[in-house]
């Protein structure tokens, strides 16, 4: 039991690194959350201008929860299977909510990513190629980030179909989290007032991953 709580609490605090604020501040000097959106995730550190930083900070808040998976995969009891999955809840919630700046973080897309690829690749690769033709159709991230976390959980028990009802759980909580977070997205892309990656009149008011 000492050793489970060890481990999620390792998985959040992993999770809570917020990579996107440091790394603006470090090398911009600002702070990303007075820019755009206000998220310290991937979108609205390349859109702020700092597209280099952006792709950095998707990469490691991708990192960190494979990072916090795999602890979990290498450190669980044999007996407790369900150690991985809940990791990755612990590690989603870290990021959402950091304990280092006042609970307010990421929508949890990039580290979605990485809990996907460190528990069933196949989903993960299938749900960004899903990714990728909805945003290359669109210009929206916003609206591929949602319907990437709506069929994720769906793939998971396609590619995954001997994991446990816990499992199978955390995934879906993980992608409602997701889509949750996205909820002043979704209202903006109802009315059509969602801004285009891209676009002369994106005011950073997107996803954040």
């Amino acid at each position: 039991m000492k050793t489970s709580i060890l481990i999620l609490a390792i998985a959040y605090l992993l999770g809570s690194i917020p990579f996107g604020y440091l790394l603006v501040r470090i090398f911009r000097k600002e702070d990303i959350r007075a820019t755009g959106s206000g998220n310290i995730g991937a979108t609205n550190v390349a859109r702020s201008g700092a597209k280099g930083l952006g792709i950095l900070t998707l990469l490691l808040d991708c990192s960190k929860a494979i990072a916090a998976v795999l602890i979990a995969k290498h450190f669980a009891p044999s007996s407790n299977l369900d150690l991985a999955p809940l990791a990755a809840v612990a590690a989603i919630l870290g990021h959402v909510f950091p304990v280092w700046l006042d609970f307010r973080g990421g929508k949890g897309v990039a580290s979605a990513l990485g809990i996907y690829l460190a528990l069933s690749w196949p989903s993960a690769l299938a749900a960004l190629v899903i990714f990728i033709v909805i945003f290359a159709l669109t210009r929206y991230v916003s609206l591929a980030s949602i319907l990437g976390a709506v069929v994720l959980p769906l793939l998971f028990v396609k590619f995954s179909p001997d994991h446990s009802p816990v499992a199978i759980g955390s995934m879906v909580f993980i992608s409602l989290l997701v889509i949750v977070k996205h909820h002043a997205n979704i209202s903006r892309l109802l009315q059509g007032k969602e801004n285009k990656f891209g676009s002369k009149k994106d005011k950073t008011e997107g996803v954040q991953a």
